[in-house]
């Protein structure tokens, strides 16, 4: 979920956006860690608490191209109950967003086949382009009625192992996560988290086992006559 946003941003706040948000996860063999880092505390969304990085999809993000893109099955589940063609869009949105909050690189070394887009200036300088084949949809929620924002997310899991950026250096970040930090699974609940997060969070916990996509992804809708827990499972719904 956007973690940029302050009181002052001229936002619809009515509106629902689509989102992307990527769980980075280290040491799955051994003792699982999470990159996580924290929200300003004048943030109209979810101040001060540690969150995933992630953000809004920008009109841009459906102007560029991946290198590598999403694996079948989790394109079949993010178009489910969305737009018509969002897919793509939705991972290049985690890739920049990854870059952007914390410095990491997701991607595949490729020139630049079109304009760059003034976002991706500074990715587009490490020599890659954003690649999806490593990332994973493993959850979906849309922010309840109520709240200053409200998101439709899209929670992505991705192995530490196919950044192609040192883990550890998180000197091309931007201001807008403080304490990026690689949170051990064991220790996390210590953290001030979001509701939200702690649900995925334990997704999270239970597929560390598991190699590829699942074959069906939780789904929290909340609309604004109802809350309800689904499982996407492929089938897309256009507008």
């Amino acid at each position: 979920m956007t973690n940029t946003e302050t009181m002052t941003d001229p936002v619809d706040k009515t509106a629902i956006r689509d989102a992307a948000t990527v769980i980075v996860v280290r040491d799955r063999g051994a003792r699982p860690s999470v990159l996580m880092g924290q929200r300003g505390a004048k943030a109209a969304f979810m101040p001060n608490k540690f969150v995933f990085p992630g953000g809004a999809v920008d009109a841009d993000d459906a102007r560029v191209a991946l290198a590598r893109p999403l694996p079948a099955l989790c394109a079949s589940r993010l178009e489910e109950e969305s737009r018509a063609g969002i897919a793509p869009a939705l991972a290049v949105a985690a890739v920049r967003e990854l870059w952007e909050e914390t410095g990491q690189i997701l991607g595949a070394p490729a020139p630049w086949p079109t304009e760059i887009p003034k976002d991706w200036l500074g990715f587009a300088g490490t020599g890659h382009r954003p690649a999806a084949d490593a990332l994973q949809f493993v959850f979906r929620a849309i922010t309840p009625p109520g709240r200053p924002r409200r998101f439709d997310a899209r929670f992505f899991l991705v192995d530490a192992e196919a950044l192609q950026s040192d883990p550890d250096d998180f000197g091309a970040a931007a201001d807008e996560l403080s304490h990026l930090q690689w949170i051990p699974l064991d220790e996390v609940r210590g953290f001030d988290l979001p509701f939200i997060t702690e649900v995925v969070l334990a997704e999270v916990a239970a597929r560390l086992h598991e190699s590829g996509p699942p074959p069906s992804v939780p789904f929290f809708r909340n609309d604004d006559e109802e809350s309800l827990f689904l499982r996407l499972r492929g089938g897309a719904r256009p507008d």
